[in-house]
C-alpha cells in the first residue's frame, strides 16, 4: 500500500555495504522523489552495481535502512522477488528480454494472465501489450507487432518494451542499468524518449549510465558517486552539461585524494 503523502519513491538511509574488509559503500544517503529522474553516476568500480544490487534486493546491506514509498523494507525476507512486489522494477542494457520469445510473451513473463482453469489469456495479453506499446511509451516500429520475436527487434526498442512492461506493472521505481550501451545514435534517441516516457507517466527513475550526455538530457538530479561514497547531489537547474562533466573529471584525476 503507497502512502500518497510520502513524496518520495525511495529512500536509502545510512547504507554501508563490506565484502569482507572491502569497505565497498560507505553511509549511502539517498532519497528519490515520487516523480524524478536521478541520474546514478560514477566512474567503474565506484559502487553503483552494488548499490543497485541492494536495491534490488540481490545483496543484502551490512547496516543501513531502505524504504520504499514509504515502507521500511525487512531485510530477513527482502529478495529480487520481495522487490517486485514492492515496485522495483531494473531494465538491464541486454539481459531483460527473451530472444526466441514474442514480444507479448516476453511482457508478462512470471505475471500471466490466466483464466479459470488457469490457462493464459492469450487474446487479453496480446491486447494490453499493444495498447501499452502503443499508448504508453508511443511505440512505433515499422512491421513490429506483438506477435513478433525479441530477436527481430532493435536495442532501442528492446528497451522500450522493458520500460513499458516496467510502466504497466505500476513500478514504484525503474531502475535503467546502462541502457544505451552499444547502441547507434539512432537507438539511442529512441532510448531516451522512452525514459522521457516515464517521468510523463509519473514513475520514478535511477539511470545509470556512463554517457553523461544522455544522462543529463532526461534526469532532474544527479547522484555522484566515487569510491562507494556519495560526493555530489547536483540540481540540474544548478548545472550544466559542462560542469557535471568537469566534476566527474576532477574525481577520476585525484581531487578526493588530494582534499584528504
Amino acid at each position: 500500500m503507497v502512502e500518497e503523502s510520502v513524496p518520495y519513491a525511495l529512500r536509502m538511509v545510512n547504507i554501508e555495504k563490506y565484502f569482507g574488509p572491502v569497505h565497498a559503500l560507505s553511509n549511502i544517503n539517498l532519497e528519490v522523489g515520487r516523480n524524478e529522474i536521478v541520474g546514478l553516476i560514477g566512474d567503474n568500480g565506484a559502487g553503483k552495481s552494488t548499490l543497485v544490487k541492494i536495491l534490488t534486493g540481490v545483496y543484502r546491506p551490512t547496516s543501513g535502512e531502505l524504504y520504499i514509498a514509504g515502507r521500511k523494507v525487512d531485510w530477513n525476507t527482502y529478495n529480487v522477488q520481495r522487490a517486485h512486489e514492492y515496485g522495483i522494477e531494473t531494465v538491464y542494457q541486454d539481459k531483460s528480454l527473451g530472444e526466441k520469445q514474442a514480444l507479448w510473451r516476453n511482457f508478462f513473463i512470471g505475471r500471466q494472465i490466466t483464466r479459470r482453469f488457469g490457462f493464459i489469456n492469450v487474446k487479453e495479453e496480446k491486447r494490453i501489450a499493444q495498447e501499452v506499446m502503443l499508448n504508453t511509451i508511443g511505440f512505433r516500429g515499422k512491421g513490429i507487432t506483438v506477435d513478433s520475436t525479441v530477436s527481430k527487434l532493435s536495442g532501442g526498442e528492446r528497451q522500450g518494451v522493458a520500460i513499458g512492461r516496467a510502466m504497466y506493472f505500476e513500478a514504484e521505481l525503474i531502475v535503467l542499468d546502462e541502457p544505451t550501451v552499444a547502441l547507434s545514435l539512432k537507438e539511442v534517441r529512441k532510448v531516451i524518449n522512452f525514459v522521457h516516457r516515464i517521468k510523463e507517466g509519473g514513475k520514478a527513475c535511477i539511470y545509470i549510465s556512463h554517457a553523461i550526455q544522455d544522462v543529463y538530457e532526461v534526469a532532474d538530479r544527479f547522484v555522484v558517486l566515487d569510491r562507494g561514497e556519495i560526493v555530489g547531489d547536483l540540481r540540474k537547474e544548478n548545472v550544466s552539461l559542462k560542469d557535471v562533466d568537469e566534476f566527474l573529471l576532477s574525481y577520476a584525476h585525484g581531487l578526493k585524494d588530494r582534499r584528504e
